[in-house]
């Protein structure tokens, strides 16, 4: 018989299971057998790998045949999959039909889900950070290198209501995902046209004129290729003491350190930090992601912040000047292209690139100070679009979390 615990109780139930009683608990092995079946060797394997936070089963690229000397075994649509190494990170899935016959090591254990537990139910209930940190946490290994045995992970408590009670909450979450994908789509479809409009709103490199003009500036003649000293000034000023830290983030510009990273970086005293007014320019010289020379951000905050003291920080001649800066090197293309001739190397081979160096570059800037203002305006505004879009996938998404909180029961021992 499955080791059974005493039931337990969700906070939110959809009416019709209200009086149904507590749920069961029964170990995930009660419902989930691991699959053996002895596939091929790593040089020839069609291998699949599983993301992390929950987001699906892939096909795994590799860029080379793996070893003739791993053990493969096949995997079969519909099986629960999951990573021993990236349990903490909620790798979890389920194999779709189109990855059926795909092959995993041991490392990537799946397993056949039997009768009374609906699998896309199993699967949220899993991927909830409460279930994953918790449990992650008390497995074998060091915090860099857990692995989550297929027997411990088999001997885990699951809360298990009727199947018709599982499979409400599964087509309830599954609703709230598709809302959630399409709205992702959405914001990811206003990026690529703003990334494709400002292809055509700035000239191309080595070119002056741009390809896209609005009407009453077609005949307006090129744009001026300016150092950006014409146009910035390093004002020097620093921190007053009311001042919040921020930091500066690709995607997201200028934004408060402790909630962008969780905690302050800052020095104890931070008298000596470079103060940013609304519209100034930051350059932060150190390499991010794909931009090897640091990112370059206009503060589009109302209030005026510090960061730290290794940034440049500028003042436009006006604050058009500035949203067609930040919009320039929004592009990683632009930004090596523009950077990497100012770069001047110092001991030990460190990159560096001065405030008076960065001001020496030029780039392509209208003349005409209301067609400057009518691109940062077009740019601006779909920007706020932009904004707006992502702050209703982040409630969707909020709102997804707050309900899983409620119709799952809290973890149990």
């Amino acid at each position: 018989m499955p080791e059974r615990k005493k039931g337990v109780v969700p906070r939110l139930r959809f009416p019709e299971f209200r009086d149904a009683g507590p749920w069961e608990v029964l170990q995930i092995g009660s419902f989930l057998t691991e699959s053996r079946i002895e596939g091929t060797s790593g040089d020839t394997a069609k291998k699949l790998t599983v993301k992390l936070w929950g987001e699906g089963v892939v096909p795994k690229n590799e860029y080379l045949p793996g070893s003739p000397n791993t053990k493969y075994y096949r995997r079969r649509a519909g099986q629960f999959i999951y990573s021993k190494l990236d349990f903490l990170n909620g790798a979890f899935g389920l194999i779709p039909e189109e990855l059926d016959g795909y092959e995993s090591t041991v490392d990537l254990p799946s397993f056949d889900i039997g009768k009374g537990l609906v699998p896309r139910y199993f699967l949220e209930y899993v991927k909830r950070p409460q279930f994953y940190k918790r449990y992650g946490e008390q497995a074998d290994g060091s915090r860099k290198a857990k692995r989550v045995q297929v027997g411990y992970f088999l001997s885990l408590p699951l809360p298990v209501p009727s199947p018709a009670e599982q499979q409400k909450i599964a087509d309830c979450l599954s609703s709230l995902d598709e809302l959630i994908t399409l709205q992702a789509q959405k914001l990811d479809a206003l990026k690529a046209h703003k990334k494709g409009l400002m292809q055509q709103l700035f000239p191309r490199e080595g070119e002056t004129t741009p390809r896209l003009r609005f009407p009453e500036f077609r005949n307006a003649g090129p744009w001026e290729l300016r150092a950006l000293a014409k146009v910035l000034e390093e004002h020097g000023e620093k921190s007053n003491g009311t001042e919040e830290v921020y930091s500066v983030s690709v995607h997201k510009g200028l934004v408060n350190q402790i909630e962008h990273l969780g905690r302050s970086y800052a020095a104890k005293n931070t008298d000596h930090y470079n103060r940013v007014l609304p519209g100034d320019i930051v350059y932060t010289k150190s390499p991010t992601g794909d931009f090897p020379y640091g990112i370059v951000k206009q503060n589009k905050n109302q209030k005026a912040v510090i960061v730290s003291p290794l940034y440049g920080v500028f003042r436009p001649e006006n604050y058009a000047i500035g949203v067609l800066i930040d919009a320039f090197f929004e592009s990683p293309c632009r930004a090596k292209t523009f950077l990497e001739p100012l770069v001047q190397k110092g001991a030990k081979n460190t990159i560096n690139i001065s405030n008076a160096r960065f001001l020496s570059g030029k780039l392509p800037l209208p003349q005409n100070p209301t067609e400057q203002q009518k691109i940062a305006d077009c740019l601006s505004s779909l920007d706020d679009l932009i904004q707006r879009e992502a702050q209703k996938l982040e409630a969707l998404k909020a709102h997804k979390k707050g309900l899983m909180q409620q119709l799952f029961p809290q973890e149990v021992e």
